[in-house]
């Protein structure tokens, strides 16, 4: 039966004399940890490379302050006699089953917060809810760590690069420079911004939410003000990134190119980031100013958090709680069946290369074009057609792009023209699903979302489909569901994405650019097949 408390059986912090030897409950967390550590092995030696990254530098000491805010409690905790719980054990199980699905899916990110979700019933199973309750600020401050889902990381990045550009470019015309702002395209006459995802400015959001987090936690102050304290580090990172851009358009006004280039590597990095922090300690200040506090900044963050207390640790015998026992008794039988699991390799299946996609498709004439690199270091695909394809007949041309990427678990997946439209400086006018008969898939017509895009008095006519692994999916979620299903099934994660675009040229019927856009996804749609694994 599963109860809140198990009281009687309590791991006691205060101790008692007939409780277990120290020796034995050191054994027993580090026989924990090492059940952890090969549970959790693929995902965290995938985890920890990506702390390399500017956006996660800040995760490596993230454990340590966790461990250092736990260990300050521990007088808390003794105080509170709290005892396990066999909740946590429920916890366990389900943090172990998460591991499992994300093992047989080899998504590395369902591991990930499969390792979170098991240390925290661990705790639960250690110390109970009340126990918890005292250092739950620790357990949550370690999900830091966890990188960024790829599909949440590339929407909110795509939201930021268009907030910093506009705010940079306002910046810009305040002191009176003529600037125009093509989406994500600053232009100032001599020389172009682009604002690509590398400078949406997350690499100053993650590890300035993880300051502003224990900076609420350190912070004398009522819960309010901590929740306005942290829940401000995305509006000051906006803010910091759009003076960024500002202040590199102004020195290309001002002195050259060659001056912003040179600035632009010294400005981004700590500057900026040391300014983010100051006006984190400003808003702090100004917090404690107007609820009527005149205390001196150092006075305002209770770093005695951090530091253990005397007698927060002795030599008194604890007991150890059933729950805690089960629950290490559930790693370690979690560790012996990863280690006798037969590797599960992901399954990349063969397919022609989209160096030999044809540039005549019947009387459609095309042109290869090339992606610069900075795209190709953010979109991270494996292969990609672009191409513009012409009749004779016609007035405007359609552009063919096809992403492939040969697996998508490991951070690398497809970027939705949703999301990367707005970067081009157009505005979405309409958007809606439509089939194209004549174009058989899998048996059924083709569904594709259909979308009306408008800069000024121009507009085109974008028609995009998720090609996955022999499913056509219009529906960005649902292409993401079916990865991670494909992965567990299948153990494939292949997949493409195919986007046709055409012009609507000045006096021609919007009808017209949707049958050319129809025409040539009929014609062309027959010989993509062979690039595209089902």
């Amino acid at each position: 039966m599963i109860t809140n408390e198990v009281e009687k059986s309590a791991y006691e912090i205060g101790g008692d004399r007939s409780g277990h030897s120290p020796h034995l409950i050191v054994a027993s967390a580090l026989i924990a940890v090492a059940a952890l550590g090969v549970v959790f092995y693929e995902g965290l030696s995938q985890m920890i490379p990506q702390w390399s990254s500017e956006e996660y530098s800040y995760a490596y000491i993230v454990p340590f302050i966790s461990a250092a805010m736990i260990w300050a409690k521990l007088p808390d905790l003794k105080r509170a006699r709290s005892g396990g719980s066999w909740w946590g054990v429920a916890i366990i199980c389900f943090g172990l089953i998460l591991a499992v699905f994300g093992e047989l899916s080899t998504i590395y990110t369902v591991i990930h917060y499969a390792f979170i979700v098991t240390v925290f019933g661990i705790a639960w199973a250690l110390i109970g809810w009340r126990g918890v309750r005292i250092i739950l600020a620790p357990l949550i401050y370690l999900a830091f760590v966890v990188p960024l889902p790829s599909f949440l990381y590339q929407g909110l990045s795509a939201e930021m690069q268009l907030i910093s550009s506009s705010l940079g470019v306002a910046l810009i015309d305040l002191v009176g420079i003529s600037v125009f702002l093509d989406g994500n395209v600053i232009d100032l006459g001599t020389y172009k911004l682009q604002v690509v995802e590398a400078c949406s400015g997350l690499r100053y959001l993650f590890p300035l939410a993880s300051f502003g987090f224990l900076f609420a936690y350190l912070y004398n102050g009522p819960l309010w003000q901590k929740a306005i304290l942290f829940l401000s580090t995305g509006p000051i990172t906006i803010l910091i990134n759009s003076f960024r851009i500002g202040v590199i358009g102004i020195l290309v006004e001002y002195m050259g190119i060659e001056a912003a280039e040179g600035f632009l590597h010294l400005f981004e990095g700590w500057i900026i980031f040391l300014a983010g922090l100051g006006l984190l300690f400003a808003e702090m200040w100004l917090l404690a100013r107007l609820s009527g506090r005149r205390a001196a900044l150092r006075d305002l963050l209770r770093f005695e958090l951090l530091l253990p207390k005397r007698g927060s640790f002795d030599r008194g015998k604890r007991r150890l709680s059933r729950p805690f026992v089960a629950g290490v008794g559930l790693l370690v039988v979690a560790a012996v069946g990863v280690g006798v699991m037969p590797a599960r390799s992901e399954i990349v299946p063969e397919r022609k290369s989209f160096v030999t996609f044809p540039m005549l498709l019947d009387n459609w004439r095309g042109r290869e074009q090339a992606l610069e690199q900075i795209y190709l270091d953010v979109l991270k695909l494996s292969d990609y057609i672009l191409a513009n394809y012409q009749r004779p007949e016609d007035r405007a041309s359609v552009n063919l792009y096809v992403a492939y990427y040969d697996s998508q678990r490991k951070g690398a997946s497809i970027h939705s023209p949703r999301s990367c439209i707005p970067g081009g400086g157009w505005e979405i006018a309409d958007l809606s699903e439509t089939t194209l008969d004549g174009v058989d898939a899998g048996g059924e017509p083709l569904r594709v979302n259909r979308v009306i895009i408008a800069r000024g008095a121009t507009k085109q006519i974008v028609y995009y489909w998720f090609e996955q692994r022999g499913r056509q999916m219009t529906n960005e979620y649902e292409a993401k569901w079916m990865i991670f299903w494909d992965a567990l099934t299948r153990s494939r994660t292949d997949g493409a994405l195919v986007r046709v675009v055409t012009p609507v040229p000045l006096g021609e019927d919007i009808a017209a650019a949707d049958q050319r856009l129809a025409e040539f996804v009929r014609t062309m749609y027959p010989r993509v097949v062979p690039y595209i694994p089902i």
